[in-house]
């Protein structure tokens, strides 16, 4: 063991705090991992959805109540994942996860009958129950060490973590567009995105520290207790689900707009590009400017009501070049929202929840948002033969009750700090 990592062992063992360039070195393992979780993971996502109705033949309803399973095996286990984050720590989660989502992608590439297609998926979105509440707590945890040493926002820190993330769902979709292109098919981005976490799960089995990086206090009381009679953190947790509910029409309203509109899908890789531009573009110079002026309650609402704009604004758009306007405006509103919220809600959950509790805390509010994706997409992919004006309306009044609800929220959150390092 080298010097440098012999100290830093010795400074977790007796519970001090990590030295800042230690701390800024796992932040940016943390950013990287999240990179690579999402290239793999969005070279296949986007075009399940037609591979499940062109490909195998599913109907409408059924499309939408399986990638609602996706979601909700992925967000409604979160908390699992974050239950044995917080006993075990984050390595042995992360490598299960990985071991996890290569299994499920292989499967995934060979499943024609629904029962294979619906387990193969299932595993994909446990892999991703166990990988991502662990990453995402211990982003949370070092942010807050980081803001507490050094003065800087920690939704400063979040907002690298996201960039990353957007990073890697910019670079995934154009993977499995390629291999499309070259007529290999979605067994061959299936096995792709089975390659990245193969890549991934060598990287962290080796980088990954093999202990908890702080001495956590272990839990008292029961799993939930600290968590579900918190009335504050149940309210961020439906504000939440509103917006994860908008973004999983991503997967299911934005690809039947875009046939709707030029008769193929072809485009949706463009759009899902596009996304991912402005969030690795402007996420940070957003999250810089709106850290030291919006307290976190704020920048919640605000973001809620920019991704009801984007769907109200879908109907009213113009078709504009190749009729790809509409989804473009829904695409950018919803986008920059999410830039606002994002980084505010994950920012607030140390400040709603006693420390030991963060990692089932983290995997609770994407828990019971993951519920609520189930539920909304089963019902959006039923609406989807409805006419267009109602369906953009009720998408839109989805993360504008989120907003409202927001609002609710106890006090205006922290004050905002003055900058003084970056990471």
């Amino acid at each position: 063991m080298s010097p440098q990592r012999r100290t830093a062992a010795l400074r977790r063992s007796a519970g001090a705090p990590p030295a800042p360039r230690e701390l800024k070195a796992y932040l940016r393992l943390l950013a990287g991992t999240q990179f690579a979780f999402n290239t793999g993971f969005y070279a296949v996502l986007p075009y399940l959805a037609a591979h499940l109705g062109d490909g195998l033949g599913m109907a409408g309803w059924l499309v939408g109540l399986v990638l609602g399973l996706r979601t909700f095996s992925q967000q409604g286990l979160f908390v699992v994942g974050g239950a044995l984050t917080d006993r075990y720590g984050p390595r042995p989660v992360v490598l299960a996860g990985c071991v996890l989502r290569i299994a499920g992608f292989c499967w995934l590439a060979q499943a024609t009958a629904t029962a294979a297609v619906v387990g193969a998926v299932l595993l994909i979105g446990f892999a991703a129950a166990l990988f991502s509440p662990a990453v995402e707590s211990e982003t949370a945890r070092a942010a807050v060490t980081h803001e507490r040493a050094t003065g800087e926002p920690r939704a400063r820190v979040l907002a690298v973590f996201s960039a990353a993330g957007q990073a890697g769902a910019f670079l995934g979709p154009l993977l499995g567009t390629l291999l499309l292109f070259l007529g290999g098919g979605f067994r061959a981005a299936c096995l792709a995105g089975a390659a990245v976490f193969v890549l991934v799960l060598a990287g962290h089995a080796r980088l990954m520290p093999r202990r908890p990086r702080t001495v956590r206090e272990r839990p008292r009381g029961g799993l939930f207790r600290d968590v579900l009679a918190n009335r504050p953190f149940l309210v961020l947790c439906l504000a939440y689900s509103t917006y994860l509910v908008s973004y999983n029409q991503l997967y299911l309203a934005l690809p039947a707009e875009v046939e709707r509109a030029t008769g193929s899908q072809n485009a949706l890789g463009g759009l899902f590009a596009l996304s991912s531009l402005l969030v690795v573009a402007a996420q940070l110079p957003l999250t810089r400017w709106s850290a030291h002026r919006v307290a976190p309650r704020a920048a919640l609402t605000a973001g809620l009501a920019v991704v009801a704009a984007g769907f109200a604004a879908v109907p009213l758009t113009p078709g504009g070049p190749a009729g790809l306007l509409p989804g473009a405006v829904l695409v950018v509103l919803l986008t920059l929202g999410q830039m606002l919220l994002v980084p505010a809600a994950r920012g607030l959950v140390p400040d709603l929840v006693p420390g030991h509790r963060l990692g089932v805390a983290t995997g609770a509010l994407s828990s019971l948002s993951g519920l609520a994706v189930l539920l909304g997409s089963a019902a959006t992919g039923t609406l989807l033969g409805a006419p267009r004006g109602v369906l953009w309306a009720v998408l839109a009044a989805v993360p504008l009750a989120g907003a409202g609800l927001a609002l609710c929220l106890p006090g205006a959150g922290r004050a905002p700090v003055r900058e003084r390092t970056g990471v």
